[in-house]
């Protein structure tokens, strides 16, 4: 393979990854959402959202 396709592969698998851990924490967040114990201060800390992210989450929670 050559190296410019090599570069293309490792950083289309290197954004997969960052989607996929971008994902998981906003489903992390929605759940703590569902759950109804944490105020969103709490969530964006735990989470490393940012709290205007986490009430963006937070308007459409009801429509999941």
């Amino acid at each position: 393979m050559s190296k410019i396709m090599e570069d293309m592969r490792n950083e289309a698998f290197e954004v997969g990854i960052q989607k996929g851990i971008k994902d998981a924490t906003i489903n992390i967040a929605n759940r703590m959402l569902k759950d109804g114990k944490y105020t969103l201060k709490e969530i964006a800390e735990d989470t490393g959202l940012t709290l205007s992210k986490i009430e963006e989450l937070s308007v459409n929670i009801d429509k999941l």
